[in-house]
């Protein structure tokens, strides 16, 4: 379970959304994220694809540890080095996507600029508190 009351008294950073905002945005970008992945496995699998899905796992499994780490360790600093790294992944995962279905890395935008945003937050989160 995540920590509310402690994020709740953190210094937030100019333009951060109220909590409400986050569970909705995350459920549409979690449908694009599944639409994504199975467009891109249409077909099957081939050796040209293990690169771009290793690349697609690595960044959901840094998805996955941003919370915990976040709001159960309150640890925003190793929190800002997971984000780095998780959109750094995504953005692989976006350009080797592409090479076999645009529309596959396409729906993966949207969650890229999300997670530039969640950067941009978490690093606030670091400078204020």
């Amino acid at each position: 379970m995540q920590n509310m009351e402690w994020y709740n008294s953190l210094n937030k950073p100019f333009l951060a959304p109220p909590s409400s905002v986050f569970a909705p945005v995350w459920t549409v970008l979690y449908i694009m994220i599944a639409l994504s992945l199975i467009m891109f496995l249409r077909g099957g699998m081939n050796k040209s694809k293990a690169v771009p899905l290793i690349f697609f796992i690595i960044q959901m499994l840094l998805n996955f540890a941003w919370s915990p780490v976040f709001f159960n360790m309150q640890n925003i600093g190793l929190a800002l080095v997971i984000i780095i790294f998780m959109w750094l992944f995504t953005l692989l995962t976006i350009i080797f996507f592409f090479k076999h279905s645009k529309a596959a890395a396409l729906l993966l935008v949207p969650y890229l600029i999300w997670i530039s945003f969640a950067f941009y937050l978490n690093f606030g989160y670091f400078l204020l508190n």
